[in-house]
């Protein structure tokens, strides 16, 4: 299938969901503050949901909260109380994040860390914080990283999602050797091969690996 023939595939599923009022209003907000439009695919935002709703989380955490699309996507998946830790490097984008999630009815199950990702995870772990839903949407160069604190701090059986595997398509471009797409090739085939962990990976949309924790 061609990349012209894929995009009108997802399209035509995506076209048979009506407007989303709350996650629309999330992205109107996003492009109003002048921040990239970045979230998650409307089509893996769903995925999120469900894999939540499936595994029947109680405990999330996101690395990158942007304007808060993901976190209302998992959120709406989480057990009834659930709780969802979100990291994010900028402060205005987390302020933004809880402003949407607090409109959306969620404000009281969501807990912002800001500052760098790794420093964040390294305190989460000093707490023996436990997590049964990942969801790894960041700075591409330490995905490895991140996946790595991600297994540490997973319950078995945790399910851990990764966003923007293909970049555009830069990851499968033999004449792109930037520093971001090495390092998203050497993570795709490290997870591919990882044995602690039965993963899939999707190429519709920007591409979403999804695995589960032995």
């Amino acid at each position: 299938m061609t990349n012209e023939n894929l995009q009108t595939v997802e399209t035509y599923l995506d076209s048979h969901y009506g407007e989303d009022k709350q996650l629309r209003s999330i992205m109107q907000s996003i492009e109003e503050a002048g921040m990239p439009s970045i979230s998650v695919a409307a089509g893996y935002g769903r995925l999120l949901t469900v894999l939540a709703l499936s595994s029947r989380a109680e405990h999330a955490l996101e690395i990158g909260a942007l304007g808060g699309y993901s976190g209302l996507c998992i959120l709406r998946g989480l057990t009834s109380g659930g709780k969802l830790t979100s990291l994010e490097l900028r402060s205005e984008y987390a302020e933004l994040a809880h402003r949407n999630l607090t409109l959306a009815g969620y404000g009281d199950q969501v807990e912002y860390r800001i500052g760098e990702a790794l420093d964040s995870l390294k305190q989460l772990e000093e707490e023996e914080k436990k997590f049964d839903f990942f969801f790894i949407d960041a700075d591409k160069e330490n995905y490895a990283n991140y996946l790595e604190y991600a297994i540490r701090l997973a319950r078995p059986g945790a399910i851990i999602a990764v966003d923007n595997l293909l970049l555009q398509g830069r990851t499968m471009n033999p004449e792109k050797q930037g520093p971001s797409v090495q390092a998203m090739r050497k993570f795709i085939d490290a997870m591919a091969h990882d044995e602690r962990l039965a993963s899939a990976m999707m190429p519709a949309y920007d591409g979403l690996a999804v695995t589960v924790v032995k």
